[in-house]
């Protein structure tokens, strides 16, 4: 799938390369209009492919039907697409089809087949599961534990830290509620990259991912990118608790973001003359003291990201597949709003126009510190 790109003669197009059990579609691209990716924080990785459907002299659909009676493309074939740049290439997600979806309108020639993916997460989202892990005497049992356990079950590798231990835990749900929620109480991030089940704090330290760059002429690889600073987070967390009988008033316990701050000053409300910027943590049913102070610590941590950034990156010009759940700077937003980003959310695009990348990015703070992963900007860029 091959498509247009920029008249800079330094680069050529990006490329969407589709495999579907480990073999490259190539008979197919012809009639694939458009593929997109959407990566979140918040769920799973998620795939569209949108295909013409042709019907050959035969009366067969040409890539609905091919391979039938057991066709290439049905539910629960492995998936994985990649961007290609030249003689490198990049992988964007892969999983399972979930579903495919063929349309057939009264104009045979607006025939379409849409199709559907998941990510690895696809696998953990298949079975009610009831059991209950508990603590022996010689060995303790953190959530981490638990984790590289549900990933050896799932031919899934784990990466992990342990996180909070705990005495007897119960698991009445699916495997990915139930993960999703343990990441909740211990602050962590929980997705599934490349076979490997992530289950730890943010990754804000180390190397960022290539530059993002703004209005820097020939370099500039950013069509657009806008700005929000939402004041109206508060700076810390509050728990409240009833001192025993007769002890008097209520306990508050206060937790303030402890993550790396991604710029010189704390995006926060202090020194505005305003009395001190709290919200509570509701109740959690069933949880320990220490889960609770650790759901606080995660829900401060989280409200920190006061400023989010949007905008679109030409993929071809970026030169690169620009993940979720890493760093990346952003060059040429000014003093202010320049520096370290945390990505949230980023939709991979290939049409007959281009590979664009919408990516929403996160920041706890204001001032740029300088581009940690390079001396130069541009070199971050070009760097490959």
């Amino acid at each position: 799938m091959n498509h247009p790109g920029p008249t800079d003669n330094l680069r050529q197009p990006a490329e969407c390369i589709v495999k579907i059990d480990n073999k490259e579609i190539k008979d197919f691209y012809p009639y694939l209009n458009e593929v997109s990716v959407e990566m979140s924080r918040k769920s799973a990785t998620v795939a569209t492919l949108k295909f013409n459907l042709i019907r050959d002299e035969n009366g067969k659909w040409l890539v609905l039907d091919h391979g039938s009676p057991d066709p290439i493309l049905k539910p629960w074939r492995k998936i994985e697409i990649f961007a290609s740049f030249a003689e490198r290439r990049e992988e964007i997600m892969r999983g399972y089809i979930q579903k495919i979806k063929p349309n057939f309108p009264a104009d045979m020639s607006a025939a379409t087949l849409i199709v559907t993916a998941q990510d690895e997460s696809l696998l953990l989202d298949r079975e009610h599961v009831r059991h209950t892990w508990t603590t022996t005497d010689k060995n303790s049992m953190t959530d981490g534990d638990i984790v590289k356990t549900i990933a050896r079950k799932n031919q899934l590798k784990a990466e992990t830290q342990n996180g909070l231990e705990n005495v007897s835990l119960k698991i009445n749900t699916s495997y990915i509620r139930f993960l999703r929620d343990r990441a909740e109480a211990n602050g962590y991030e929980f997705y599934i990259r490349e076979g490997t089940i992530h289950f730890h704090k943010p990754e804000l330290e180390g190397q960022a991912q290539p530059t993002i760059m703004l209005y820097a002429g020939w370099s500039t690889n950013c069509l657009d990118f806008s700005i929000s600073n939402d004041g109206h987070k508060p700076d810390k967390v509050a728990v409240i608790r009833p001192k025993q009988v007769g002890a008097g008033a209520e306990d508050e316990q206060l937790f303030q973001p402890d993550i790396k701050v991604l710029g010189q000053k704390p995006a926060t409300s202090e020194n505005m003359g305003l009395k001190p910027f709290a919200w509570q943590l509701e109740q959690v049913n069933g949880a320990t003291d220490l889960e609770i102070k650790s759901r606080a610590q995660a829900l401060a941590n989280e409200n920190a990201w006061k400023v989010r950034a949007e905008g679109e990156l030409d993929g071809t010009l970026y030169g690169h597949v620009l993940l979720n759940f890493k760093t990346v700077y952003v060059d040429g937003a000014g003093d202010a709003f320049g520096g370290l980003y945390y990505v949230d959310e980023v939709t991979h695009r290939f049409t007959i126009e281009g590979y664009r990348q919408h990516f929403k990015l996160l920041r706890n703070a204001i001032g740029d510190e300088g581009n940690p992963s390079s001396s130069s900007p541009l070199s971050a860029v070009l760097g490959g």
